[in-house]
C-alpha cells in the first residue's frame, strides 16, 4: 500500500493489519481447519451481543461498534462521527478525565478506536481474567460519558492538529478528498470522516450532547467479546453492565442515491507539499454487500496485487514509466471507490500512465485470465481469509462488520466461499460492467509548483 493512502486506510479496511500486531494477539491454529464459532442474541434495550469462545488464549478482546459514520454528519457539521471517537475516551461519571487510557495501560491492557465513513468502533485487549473491566469500561462509555466544554475543547485541538499532520501537511495528504468530492456529488461520502474543522468550530455543547443521544444508544450498536471467558458467567456480567442501559429511539438511515456518472470526468488538483506527480483513474462502483465487490477485490490483485501482477510488471519491471502503481477497491455500506493510482518515473507523462492502465483493463475486459492467474488469485484470497481469521482482534472486529454493516454474522465463515464461487467469465463480465471511460474520473494530481 502506498504511504500517501495509509493515514486513511488505517481508520478502517487496514485496521485489522494494525490489530494484529498488538502486543496481546495470538495466533488461534485451530482456525487454520475450522470455521469460527460465535453465539449472538439480543438484550432487551436492543444492543446487539456476539461471543466467540476460544480457550487456547490467555487473553480477551471486548469491543463495541456504533452504526455511525461520516455518513451520518450533516453537511453543516462534518467531522462530528471523528469528533465522538476522541470526545468519549474523555472520561465518564465513575471515570476521571484522561483516566480511561490509565485504567487499561496500568492492567495490563490494550486499546484503540478507529471512524470510517459508516461505522465508529471501540476495543480493550486485556488478560483474560481483567475481561470484566472491559466490560465496564465500554458500559460507561455508553451509559453515561461526561461531555463538558472542556472536553470538547480538549479534543477539537486533537482533531485539528491530526488534520494537519494527516491531511493538509502531508504529501499526497488531498487525494481521497479529491476522489471522493469527484466521485459523489449528493451522497456523504463526499466528504471524510475528519469532517470540517470550521464546522465543529461553530458546534455548540447542546448539538454534542443531542449527538450523543442519537447514536451512542444500545440499539445503534454491537457488542463482541472474543477470547478465554466462561460463557455463562460473561452473560450474566454483560446483562449487569449492559442491561440498565436505556434503548434509544431507533436510527434513521439516509437513502441518498447519486446520479450515474455518464462522461468521464477531468480534473487538476495541485498539492503544495509534493514534487512528484500522480495519476489517478476512479470509478464509482456499488456496496460491499454486493457480489460484484468481491469480484473488483479479485480484479485488483489480478491488476497490482504483488510484483507480478499486470499493472506492476508492465509498468514497473517492463515499461519503467511508473515508480509505482496500485488498485484499490475502497467500499463502503452504500457504494465504494474503485482506484488506480500511478507514479511516474522521468520524463513519462500522466497521459502516458493512463494508456498503459487503460490497456490492461481493456485485456480484462475482452480476455479471460489463465488458469495458473485464475489458480494463484484463488490461493492468494485463501491465504488471506486465513490470516483474518487467524487473529482474536480480527476475529472480533470482523464478527462486529458482518453484523452491523453486511446483516450476516456468518460472512465471517462464508467469505472465502464467496471468492471461490467468482468465474473468469464473472472477471471478465465485472469488468466490463464498472471500468469504462465514459463513467470514471481522472485526476491528475500535480505540484503545486507546475503552475
Amino acid at each position: 500500500m502506498l504511504v500517501f493512502l495509509s493515514s486513511y486506510f488505517i481508520k478502517k479496511k487496514y485496521m485489522k493489519k494494525i490489530l494484529s500486531i498488538i502486543l496481546f494477539v495470538f495466533i488461534n491454529t485451530s482456525l487454520l481447519s475450522q470455521n469460527v464459532d460465535f453465539i449472538e442474541y439480543d438484550l432487551d434495550n436492543g444492543l446487539h451481543v456476539i461471543l466467540h469462545q476460544d480457550k487456547s488464549v490467555p487473553l480477551a478482546v471486548t469491543s463495541v461498534m456504533y452504526h455511525v459514520g461520516s455518513k451520518d454528519d450533516s453537511p453543516e457539521r462534518t467531522g462530528f462521527a471523528h469528533f465522538f471517537e476522541h470526545l468519549l475516551f474523555e472520561g465518564s461519571e465513575n471515570i476521571d478525565r484522561g483516566q480511561f487510557m490509565k485504567i487499561v495501560e496500568s492492567n495490563g491492557g490494550s486499546l484503540n478506536a478507529y471512524t470510517s465513513n459508516d461505522e465508529t468502533y471501540y476495543f480493550e485487549f486485556f488478560p483474560s481474567n481483567k475481561l470484566e473491566l472491559g466490560l465496564w469500561l465500554e458500559s460507561e462509555r455508553m451509559l453515561h460519558p461526561v461531555i463538558d466544554e472542556i472536553g470538547v475543547e480538549t479534543q477539537n485541538e486533537v482533531v485539528k492538529e491530526e488534520k494537519r499532520l494527516s491531511y493538509d501537511n502531508r504529501p499526497y495528504g488531498q487525494l481521497l478528498p479529491q476522489i471522493t468530492s469527484s466521485l459523489f456529488k449528493k451522497h456523504p461520502y463526499r466528504w471524510l470522516p475528519i469532517g470540517s474543522m470550521d464546522h465543529l468550530d461553530a458546534a455548540t455543547l447542546e448539538e454534542f450532547i443531542a449527538y450523543n443521544k442519537k447514536f451512542y444508544v444500545p440499539n445503534n450498536a454491537v457488542l463482541v467479546v472474543a477470547g478465554n471467558f466462561e460463557i455463562e458467567d460473561v452473560k450474566k456480567k454483560i446483562e449487569g453492565y449492559f442491561g440498565p442501559i436505556p434503548r434509544g429511539e431507533d436510527v434513521p438511515r439516509i437513502n441518498i442515491k447519486e446520479d450515474p456518472i455518464n462522461a468521464e470526468i477531468r480534473k487538476d488538483f495541485y498539492d503544495p507539499n509534493i514534487q512528484l506527480p500522480m495519476g489517478l483513474v476512479c470509478y464509482r462502483i456499488p456496496s460491499f454487500k454486493d457480489r460484484d465487490s468481491y469480484v473488483l477485490d479479485m480484479i485488483s490483485s489480478i491488476l497490482s496485487g504483488g510484483k507480478s501482477s499486470r499493472l506492476y510488471k508492465k509498468m514497473v519491471d517492463t515499461k519503467k514509466v511508473s515508480v509505482e502503481v496500485q488498485a484499490v477497491n475502497l467500499s463502503f455500506e452504500d457504494y465504494g471507490a474503485y482506484i488506480i493510482l500511478s507514479l511516474p518515473i522521468g520524463d513519462n507523462t500522466l497521459q502516458t500512465l493512463y494508456d498503459n492502465i487503460d490497456e490492461e483493463i481493456e485485456k480484462l475486459k475482452t480476455e479471460l485470465i489463465s488458469d495458473r492467474e485464475y489458480e494463484k488469485l484463488l490461493n492468494e484470497f485463501e491465504n488471506n481469509f486465513i490470516n483474518t481469521n487467524s487473529s482474536i482482534s480480527g476475529i472480533a472486529n470482523s464478527l462486529a462488520s458482518y453484523y452491523l454493516l453486511h446483516d450476516n454474522v456468518n460472512l465471517i465463515n462464508e467469505r472465502l466461499d464467496i471468492y471461490k464461487s467468482i468465474t473468469k467469465q464473472e472477471i471478465r463480465d465485472v469488468a466490463n460492467k464498472y471500468l469504462n471511460k465514459d463513467s470514471r474520473a481522472i485526476i491528475d494530481y500535480l505540484p503545486e509548483s507546475s503552475k
